[in-house]
């Protein structure tokens, strides 16, 4: 049965969320249609963009993400600390960079004197879009709608160019994090469209190795690698490690590859408990395997109990897998 929405997103369950894209009936988002003989490879670009403006508006960090010929990944983390800190001037800039606002949030910016009656409607605004500011739902409807317009305008048709609601999974805890990063960032590789994550265009991890090649931080909009310092809000793992584990993992998926694979497993998934042929598994099968919340099978278990689920699924291959 269809999960409502504020079921599966919950900053008290966990931050990071793995969200999935869809065009209708399959059809191309970007690449070259062989049914048609379209090219439609400019819009990997539309996207990527899209994703990033977007992004900046948010308190909402790009984890990971890829752009492939009819859908999209894009791994989220969600900076509740970071709206927290923002003022009500740098809350309504941020949503004017998306909608217009209206007349109290456009006079407030101009810095007309408002009377309390109209400030304290304004306040209900702010907070309002102070809220929306960290929702992976409307960040995802705001880039979904933006494309579809475009695309629908390109085409000269209407209609629908997405699936229903995108797809979400909650990631519960460091485990299935990091396998779902990888899972996304090693799309391309295996679809057998690129070699290597370097060669991976229009994904995260090559983003993350253009910039670390020109000795430049990233875009502001990707999250940093923070590592165990429990001072730093970023991902929990090393930037070296992550792209080790990358590289190490796009030739044990790419099985045609020229080259050994060195059958020890990183140092990462050494720390993390995870084995050679669970890896594979969850770096080809990542969606297919777990449903809307994925982690360590006792806290997948905990979860549904604490959503007074009546019959609680398996959760043996969450064991199996994640741990």
């Amino acid at each position: 049965m269809t999960q409502a929405r504020e079921t599966i997103i919950s900053i008290s369950d966990t931050p990071y969320y793995h969200c999935v894209s869809r065009c209708v009936r399959r059809a191309f988002l970007c690449g070259n249609d062989h049914y048609s003989g379209r090219d439609y490879e400019h819009r990997r670009e539309w996207l990527e963009d899209k994703l990033h403006r977007t992004a900046k508006a948010f308190a909402i960090k790009l984890c990971a993400y890829a752009i492939m010929s009819n859908h999209y990944h894009v791994v989220l983390h969600i900076r509740p600390d970071l709206s927290d800190s923002w003022s009500d001037r740098e809350v309504v800039k941020r949503w004017h960079s998306l909608f217009r606002g209206n007349l109290l949030s456009q006079r407030f910016i101009a810095g007309d004197k408002l009377i309390d009656a109209q400030r304290e409607r304004l306040d209900e605004d702010i907070s309002l879009w102070r809220e929306r500011l960290t929702s992976p739902s409307w960040l995802m409807r705001i880039v979904n709608e933006s494309i579809a317009r475009r695309a629908n305008k390109e085409d000269k048709c209407s209609g629908r160019f997405w699936e229903g609601r995108f797809k979400s999974q909650a990631l519960l805890d460091e485990r299935a994090l990091l396998a779902c990063m990888a899972y996304v960032d090693l799309n391309p590789v295996r679809a057998k469209i690129a070699d290597t994550p370097e060669q991976s265009d229009h994904t995260c991890v090559q983003a993350r190795i253009v910039s670390l090649k020109q000795h430049r931080p990233p875009n502001n909009t990707i999250d940093v690698f923070a590592g165990s310092n429990p001072e730093a809000q970023g991902l929990p793992f090393l930037l070296n490690d992550y792209l080790q584990l990358a590289d190490w993992t796009g030739k044990l998926i790419r099985e045609d590859k020229r080259g050994a694979i060195d059958e020890s497993l990183p140092p990462i998934l050494e720390r993390l408990a995870l084995d050679k042929e669970a890896w594979k598994i969850l770096t080809r099968q990542f969606e297919q395997q777990f449903g809307q919340w994925v982690g360590s099978e006792h806290i997948v278990r905990q979860l549904y109990s604490d959503k007074k689920y009546q019959r609680i699924p398996s959760t043996s291959h969450y064991r199996n897998l994640i741990g």
